[in-house]
Formats: structure tokens, C-alpha cells, sequence
């Protein structure tokens, strides 16, 4: 029976580390700072680690990298980051965590960023918050939340609250797999587009092995429980907007064919309404990706590195 090969990055990234706000960030890196052109700064989304953009840094053309840094942080709690122990994450912290990324690797120069997912909406915040910082902007799939009303705020603390206790009692622990192959098949289960190979090699990228208590060995992902404890702090539509405003970057939002918004928000929040929203960005282009769901730079890596390539170097 055939079975397909590990993928096999054709350009190797550099394992660094950086002192970040109290933690040990992890950060991969390709290429080399140079005068001629800024740093790409790409951010993962949740759950997901800096090694998921390998496949379109692959993708990327040796004219657009040369002369070129590139990085990918592990967020917080996330991949191999390292840092004090939690029981929550706080929204703010990443765009904190971003400020000093930036210092230690691009000093005062303006950056060209790319967000997925979560990823995505720190990166449109951080823009809003420090617009002088951000050259070009490009949100992949980072989408916002649902309109929330101040009448919801005693149930969401509430929530928080329990959930803490829950984390803390051992109820919100990650699943584990007995083998790499079984992370692998996990992720194919969530990715229906995601082939064997890429599988393979991201299930290395996205977990790891660790002896249980129990003597036997398990297959932990690499994210940490505690970010499922609810964020105890509304989603305030009217901030959004303006830090929206306040973004002063061209931006592009790259969006995939198929709308994720339905099957995580149940009629809650549309499409529709987020193009709404994208109205307040005062320069803005919008695409949308053919074939593939939201791990977009998963499924069609080539198609978004040619988006991202034209549209950083444009005039």
C-alpha cells in the first residue's frame, strides 16, 4: 500500500529565542535583516503554532525573499514558548507581546505583518494601536466576534470564573494521541483538503512526545489548556472599529472560498456583518481564495503566497 512521504520544507528555518515580557518566545526565521527591504512578521492563529506557515514561505519566490527577514513567532502558550505559569490568557497581552517582538527584531523600521485566524485580529489591533509601526497589513481569515451587549457581562465573568475552576480541578485538559500518526489524522479530521504528507510533518511541528505518570507515552499538543478558559472581558464591536479606523497600513483581507463564520457561530455573526465592519479601514482590499477553508496557507499556499508577494510589493 503506498503511503505518501512526510512534506519536506525546502527552506529551512532557524530556531531562536527571544526574552519577550517574562517569557522565552520561540521564533523561527528565514532569510536575513537587510537595509533594502522591512521584516515579514507572520502570527499563527489559535491553537496552531509559527511552523504552520512553512508551507508558504516554501511557496514564496527567491526574488521576493532575497534581501528579506522573515519571522514567525510560538504565541504565548502556544508551540515551544515558554514563560510563567496561567490559568487565563488575556487578548492584550499578544499585542504587548508583538510590541517587543518588533523591538528585538526590526528596532524602529515599519514591518510588513500577516495574521491568520487570531492571529489575524491581534494583527489588525496591533495596526490600529501603533500605525506608524505597520507598513503593510495583510488578515488572513481573522474575523472578530459577535457583537456582545453590556447586559451579558455577569454571565461572562460568571463563566470565566467556573471555568477556571474547572481548568484548575484537571476538566479542561488537551487530548493526547498515542502516536504522531494519530495527531496526523486528527488534523486531516479537521482539514478535510490536508493531505497525508503535510499531515505527517505538521503533526511533528504541532505536538510532541511526554512520558504520562503512568510510565507510557503520549502525544501532547502543543498549546496550552488554559487558553480555552473564555476571555472574562465582552467583545466591544464599537473598539473594533475604531482601531479599524486607526489603521493607517493598506490592508488586504484574504478570506477562503468556504465561510468557517456558520459552523462557529451558528447564525451569531455573518460574513456580511464583518464586511461591515471592514468598511472602517480606511485603505482596503479584499480577496478571496479559491478552494480551501479556513487554514487558507494550508491548502493553497502557492495561491496565497502570490497574493501576499504582489500586494506587499506593490508601489
Amino acid at each position: 500500500m503506498y503511503q505518501e512521504a512526510p512534506y519536506q520544507p525546502r527552506r529551512a528555518a532557524r530556531s531562536e529565542a527571544a526574552s519577550i515580557r517574562l517569557h522565552r518566545y520561540h521564533v523561527l526565521a528565514w532569510g536575513q535583516p537587510s537595509a533594502a527591504r522591512p521584516p515579514l512578521v507572520l502570527v499563527h492563529g489559535w491553537m496552531d503554532v509559527a511552523a504552520s506557515y512553512q508551507f508558504m514561505v516554501d511557496a514564496l519566490s527567491e526574488a521576493f525573499l532575497e534581501d528579506r527577514l522573515v519571522i514567525a513567532p510560538d504565541w504565548r502558550g502556544f508551540g515551544h514558548t515558554t514563560g510563567p505559569a496561567c490559568d487565563h490568557y488575556s487578548f492584550a497581552d499578544y499585542l504587548g507581546d508583538l510590541e517587543f517582538l518588533l523591538d528585538h527584531y526590526a528596532g524602529d523600521r515599519p514591518v510588513d505583518l500577516v495574521g491568520h485566524s487570531m492571529g489575524g485580529n491581534v494583527a489588525m489591533m496591533y495596526a490600529g494601536t501603533r500605525p506608524a509601526r505597520i507598513r503593510r497589513l495583510v488578515n488572513l481569515e481573522g474575523f472578530g466576534m459577535p457583537a456582545t451587549r453590556p447586559a451579558q457581562a455577569p454571565g461572562r465573568y460568571a463563566r470565566w470564573i467556573d471555568e477556571i475552576r474547572t481548568l484548575h480541578a484537571g476538566g479542561s485538559a488537551l487530548k493526547t494521541y498515542d502516536s504522531q500518526a494519530g495527531v496526523a489524522a486528527r488534523l486531516m479530521k479537521t482539514n478535510r483538503r490536508l493531505p497525508q504528507g503535510k499531515a505527517d510533518w505538521l503533526a511533528g511541528q504541532w505536538s510532541e512526545p511526554r512520558q504520562d505518570a503512568d510510565g507510557t507515552t503520549r502525544w501532547h499538543i502543543l498549546g496550552d489548556a488554559a487558553h480555552r478558559v473564555v476571555n472574562p472581558q465582552l467583545y466591544r464591536v464599537e473598539e473594533a472599529l475604531a482601531l479599524y479606523a486607526h489603521i493607517s497600513a493598506p490592508t488586504l483581507m484574504i478570506e477562503a472560498e468556504d465561510d468557517s463564520l456558520p459552523g462557529w457561530w451558528n447564525g451569531k455573526f455573518t460574513l456580511d456583518e464583518f464586511h461591515e465592519r471592514l468598511k472602517s479601514v480606511p485603505d482596503l482590499r479584499r480577496v478571496v481564495l479559491p478552494d480551501c477553508g479556513h487554514m487558507l496557507h494550508h491548502d493553497q499556499p502557492e495561491r496565497l503566497a502570490r497574493e501576499i508577494e504582489g500586494f506587499l510589493q506593490a508601489a
